[in-house]
């Protein structure tokens, strides 16, 4: 057994106007205020003479290695990143931002936002549009039904309702 992986293929380059802020805060948090104090704190770690037993010195070299690869993953991700900030030319079909409401065969009904997959962890219903359910979705219009893969099984949902506000 070989521990070759093949190379993942990045998600996709669409973002709404809010996860690009965030990602740019952090972005901004993580080079103009983290990494001064870190790199501050090695600094007066390192004056204090012998490094190879200084545990400070150690964990803050670490954490700036964790740091500067954040910020490089950051930087490279944003400059490919597409921000979609209007509603699309047809409003009655899913495309990216859309807000849907899914009704189940009981009548349940549950909410869910179709986001790029570097936002699909900020709030609850978010879902990438690279996810299953986000692609069985997309393209289809109010009314339809879909059949969406669970891993308990296939179900069908109605479209129930889709809005683009900013929400």
């Amino acid at each position: 057994m070989s521990r070759y992986r093949p190379p993942t293929t990045p998600g996709s380059k669409f973002i709404t106007p809010a996860g690009h802020a965030r990602l740019s805060a952090e972005l901004d948090q993580l080079w103009r205020i983290e990494r001064p104090q870190v790199t501050q704190a090695v600094a007066e770690a390192a004056a204090q003479g012998d490094r190879s037993e200084n545990a400070e010195y150690i964990y803050g070299k670490k954490r700036l290695r964790e740091i500067d690869s954040r910020v490089r993953f950051l930087r490279k991700r944003l400059d490919g990143m597409t921000v979609v900030d209007r509603p699309p030319a047809d409003p009655r079909k899913i495309f990216f931002g859309a807000w849907v409401t899914l009704e189940d065969d009981t009548g349940a009904r549950t909410r869910h936002r179709i986001v790029g997959p570097d936002e699909f962890d900020l709030a609850p219903g978010y879902v990438s549009m690279d996810a299953p359910l986000a692609r069985s979705l997309l393209g289809k219009r109010l009314d339809d039904e879909v059949t969406i893969r669970t891993p308990a099984g296939e179900r069908s949902v109605l479209i129930f309702a889709i809005d683009y506000e900013a929400s």
